[in-house]
């Protein structure tokens, strides 16, 4: 077994007994992005000068005073901004950019002692379900290279899944963590909304974005999210809301645990490979204790278009300062400054950015407002409110996270809704502002299938509860797609 194969808890045994040290940790992931980061292409840039002076000051650092997660290498999705490392939101338009503070997410993995090893791939301003539309590279699936790994964060769950590092960080506006994490079988959580600070995450949709964490298995996930959840003074919208010990409650128990299927989530559109995979879970679930009854969320049907409507909205605004004159590129031989911010606009963003971006305008405007920005709104609470009526008598709502296994790179990159289409499964869940989990629950022709499992809000601890004692019965999570010999 390689270094980087092993849990948290076995990498900080073998640190422990001295079996080890951590600057072998991140020799050893330097050396896996080498040998497979040619096929994979899931990093934008790496940290590795500054990553390695780091262990070798961790290493001085007695035993006693390391906490879990103290010394290991994590991968940080390039919207989320690195003091001093270059940070492009895989977009023309930010090409140079180098931040001048950490996210409060990478202050807090910092502080946890963990090592930032480089920034990952995704798609532009995180828009997209493929990782195809970065400006720089296109990230493969390890489970097949000519399959797309999901996306927006794609390279994040591409690195996980090929053992590239054992944790990272991405963002989820509309199933962007959970849709890489199903397509490469890895664990990919989205929090409660205000869960988690947004401060230093390059905003994309400001009611719906969230950071959470990447990894190989439901604990080491979790001991991710107690490090980087809770109140943050430079956001707002993050909550007071206690951060509970998430790990620690983790015992595989779930007896007498009500769980909600809804009868949309398993209908028309779902591929029978997937549907049955979460039929077979759910039958681990009722073996294990819990009860299983199928519900209804009857406006589930209307969450793509009134996402696109609202995501799209913010995004006109929010990006709106990106114009040539503070950030990264700048259009040359341009007339005047009206020119400037057009010529910049025009070549420094990508042609699926700019499709939101006039959505968005378009539904923001005077004319349209109430017919489309407005109705969007008032469809969104009747979303929530499905949600909060299920959640009155079950714990936790059990689905699949994508409709179909990772599909061909190209294959849908020009048919915008059918790409959309994708995260059919993912975007109510961020419209309602709960917490939902996927975890890897069957294959598909040797294709990853992901099982989403959604909780009330600020609940997380029954959705790894529920997650974990899943993982423990089954054991898809410990297979690893074939990449570098190994």
């Amino acid at each position: 077994m390689t270094l980087l194969e092993r849990s948290s808890k076995e990498l900080q045994e073998g640190l422990h007994k001295g079996e080890f040290k951590i600057v072998d940790v991140i020799n050893e992931t330097y050396k896996r992005i080498e040998e497979v980061d040619g096929d994979v292409q899931a990093f934008l840039a790496l940290n590795k000068e500054k990553a390695l002076e780091e262990a070798k000051e961790k290493d001085q650092v007695p035993v006693n005073e390391r906490g879990p997660l103290f010394g290991l290498p994590i991968g940080i999705k390039d919207n989320i901004v690195t003091e001093g490392l270059e940070t492009t939101c895989a977009s023309k338009i930010l090409e140079g950019f180098i931040p001048i503070y950490d996210a409060t997410v990478v202050k807090k993995i910092r502080e946890a002692g963990m090592i930032t090893i480089g920034k990952l791939n995704m798609d532009e301003f995180a828009m997209g379900s493929s990782t195809e539309t970065s400006y720089y590279k296109k990230t493969k699936n390890p489970w097949d290279l000519e399959r797309v790994p999901g996306g927006s964060s794609g390279g994040s769950a591409a690195s996980v899944a090929a053992g590239e590092v054992p944790f990272a960080l991405g963002t989820d506006t509309g199933g962007s963590i959970r849709q890489p994490a199903a397509f490469c079988g890895v664990v990919g959580m989205k929090p409660t909304y205000g869960r988690v600070s947004r401060f230093g995450a390059v905003a994309f949709a400001s009611s719906l974005d969230q950071i959470g964490p990447i990894t190989r298995n439901v604990y080491d996930n979790a001991l991710l999210l107690e490090v980087i959840a809770g109140v943050d003074p430079n956001d707002s919208t993050s909550a007071d809301v206690p951060v509970p010990n998430y790990a620690s409650k983790l015992d595989g128990d779930i007896k007498g645990l009500r769980i909600a299927v809804p009868k949309e989530f398993l209908s028309e559109g779902i591929d029978e490979s997937v549907r049955q995979s979460v039929l077979d879970a759910l039958e681990v679930f009722k073996g294990l204790g819990a009860t299983v009854e199928e519900v209804s969320l009857p406006h589930s049907k209307y969450a793509l278009a009134t996402y696109y409507i609202l995501a799209s909205s913010e995004a006109s605004s929010n990006l709106a300062r990106f114009d040539g004159i503070r950030y990264g590129f700048r259009a040359e031989g341009v007339k005047n400054l009206m020119d400037l911010y057009k010529q910049t606009r025009a070549q420094g963003f990508g042609d699926e950015v700019k499709r939101r971006i006039m959505l968005g305008t378009y539904s923001l405007s005077a004319g349209t407002y109430d017919a489309y920005y407005k109705k969007a709104q008032q469809v969104r609470t009747l979303i929530k409110q499905d949600y909060d009526k299920v959640f009155e008598d079950y714990d936790v709502i059990v689905g699949p996270t994508t409709p179909t296994a990772a599909f061909k790179i190209g294959e849908n990159i020009d048919d915008p809704l059918t790409m959309y289409a994708n995260d059919i499964l993912t975007i109510p869940i961020n419209l309602a502002g709960v917490p939902a989990i996927s975890i890897p629950c069957g294959f598909d022709n040797g294709l990853p299938l992901g099982l989403q499992i959604i909780g009330k809000h600020f609940d997380e601890e029954t959705v790894y509860r529920a997650a974990y004692a899943f993982e423990q019965a089954t054991d898809y999570h410990k297979q690893s797609p074939r990449l570098g010999g190994k």
